[in-house]
This record gives structure tokens, sequence and C-alpha cells, in this order.
């Protein structure tokens, strides 16, 4: 028997699926259009006929109708060698991915650290071509989500900003989970307890530089980049300034792999001779040597509550929760 798509010539149509399904054209539109005002019934049987069919419905059109581009941005302010190499940003972006597929809507990945990246996503990011932007990983005050909201795209930070603003915005209690970890380290007995923090034109960097001072004051510290080659030059600088340290607590699991390698090669045993603690719990924790005692943040949730929240805001809904700070937790590992 032939395939019931070889029936019609082309891209089958609105009113072939409506005479497939034996209801109206406009039944078809509502159903496609995401309208409640179908019956459980007529429903079912568009998209039985959609799928039967193939019918894949018109982007161009359906905007017109709905004033809709069903297309989200998530710019990412980073170089492409951090984002590829770093773990906590592949698993927030899936998390993000999944959601959106799961609502039919597209997303539009933008990595822009360069001034010509910088010039070409702030020419695109316009209604026009998106319904609404995720940012993450943004660097001192940067103006960029006032002058989206001021366009009219609805936009939600990852990461609080670093000083306060009325924007969205969904965080891991960063400085919480760095206070946690000390605290550990100097009820196991560490003295000597330093920090490699992250960059701290960064709200996260600044927030886990606070809670080791929540705990320590102005204690050894040495800053990072939260790659795995800022965590070991700091571990250098660190053993060369204080060598008495028996303790680390470094802001990212990146860094905290690059430190072991450094205290390895330095002769100091982990965790007998100093104590190394990271952030993040991603997968580099379980494949260090020893594995690695680290800060877990809920990082697919939190990209499951910034769709959340930016639907929310183009929508039009209350603003009464658009911020969001979820918790974190320490997991014990060999290292500490």
């Amino acid at each position: 028997m032939r395939d019931e798509r070889s029936r019609s010539t082309g891209r089958p149509t609105l009113e072939e699926v409506a005479a497939r399904a034996g209801v109206g054209r406009g039944t078809v539109s509502r159903v496609v259009n995401g309208s409640a005002q179908v019956s459980p019934r007529a429903r079912a049987a568009v998209q039985d006929a959609i799928e039967a069919l193939g019918y894949v419905p018109n982007r161009a059109a359906r905007a017109l109708v709905t004033q809709r581009t069903d297309s989200i941005a998530l710019v990412i302010f980073e170089s492409g060698e951090r984002f590829f190499a770093e773990p906590f940003f592949g698993r927030i972006v899936q998390s993000i991915s999944s959601v959106l597929v799961a609502r039919n809507l597209q997303m539009v990945l933008m990595i822009a650290q360069a001034p010509e990246e910088r010039r070409q996503l702030e020419g695109y990011l316009t209604r026009q071509h998106v319904d609404g932007a995720l940012l993450l990983s943004l660097h001192g005050d940067d103006p960029l989500p006032t002058v989206l909201e001021e366009r009219g795209v609805p936009t939600v930070r990852v990461g609080r900003p670093a000083h306060p603003e009325a924007v969205s915005f969904v965080d891991a209690d960063n400085r919480g989970g760095a206070r946690a970890a000390v605290t550990y380290l100097r009820e196991q007995g560490r003295r000597c307890i330093a920090t490699i923090t992250g960059p701290l034109d960064m709200a996260a960097g600044i927030a886990r530089y606070d809670g080791y001072r929540d705990v320590v004051g102005d204690g050894p510290a040495a800053r990072g980049d939260f790659g795995e080659l800022s965590g070991a030059t700091a571990m250098e600088w660190l053993l060369q300034q204080y060598p008495q340290i028996d303790g680390v607590f470094a802001a990212s699991d990146m860094m905290a792999a690059g430190a072991l390698r450094v205290l390895r090669r330095a002769g100091r045993r982990v965790p007998q001779d100093v104590a190394v603690i990271g952030f993040d719990d991603s997968v580099i924790a379980r494949h260090t040597d020893p594995p690695l005692t680290s800060v877990y943040q809920p990082i697919e949730q939190m990209g499951q509550e910034v769709v959340r929240l930016l639907l929310n805001k183009i929508d039009g809904e209350d603003a009464a929760d658009w911020e969001t700070v979820l918790p974190t937790r320490l997991i014990l590992r060999g290292s500490a």
C-alpha cells in the first residue's frame, strides 16, 4: 500500500489535514496554534491526521497569527574554547534544550565574547527574531539585560547580577555552598585554608569568595578563571607564598583538578597533607585522583527554572517569583 503522504504532491497542506480529520480548516489552525478552544475528540483527530500526513506547520504563517517566533536565544558570554572545555556549560545547555524541545520551541545558541560577536548578537536579539533571551556567564555590569528589556525582549539571567538590579535570574546558593565547604575543612582541623577564586567580575566568583571569607576572613587567596590551567597556576603561587597550607577551597572543579595536579607534583599528599574541595560536583569530581569532594549545585534544575521564568515573562504573568536561588550541598569524597 502506498504511504498516505504520496497521495498529495509536495508538502501536505492545512486543507488536507482538515479533510483527513473530518474537521474544518479553522479547527486545524487552532490545534496547530495551541488554542484551548478545541474539543478533545477534534484535537485527537487533527493530531492523528498531522502524524499520518507528515504535516509540518509553516512557522512564518504561524508567527503572523500568534506574534511569536517560537525561538528562544541562549547567549553565553565566554570563548568557544571555554564553553567546550567546561562541563557546566554542556549540562545547563542540555537541560535548557530539553525543556524547550518539550514545549515545541527552538533554542538559538549564541556564544559571544569578541567585540564583533557581541555587535552581531545585539543586532539579532529583537522580537522579530526571538521571543525571549536567556543570558549565561555575564561579566561585570553588563548593560545587555537592561537593553533587551527596553526593546521588549523578555530576559532571564542564569546567575544573579554582581550588583542589585531589577532583573530576573536563577542562581545556586554560591555563598552558602562555599561557606559549608570551608566550614567543613575547619571542622576537620585544617588551620591554613587557602582559596582559589573564580573571576571576581562575575557574581558566582564574588559569592564563592565571600563564602570563604565568612569562615576564614582575609586568608590566602589566588585568583583563577574557573579553568584548570588557572587552578594549577594559582596552586603553584599559593605553595610558594604559603607553604604551610593544609586546606584548599577551589571555586570550581576544573580549578581543583589543576590544584591536585600541582600538589601531587610537589609531593603533597591529598588529603593527608592538604585537603581539597571544589565546586560544581561535575563529572570531573568523580575522576580525579583522589575523587574530589565538591559542592553540588543543581544545574539541571537551574536550566528548567530559567525556562519556566522566561516563559512566564513572555506570557505576561506576575513578577512575584522572578528571582530564584536554589540550594547547594557538600558531596564528600576522598580529597577531603
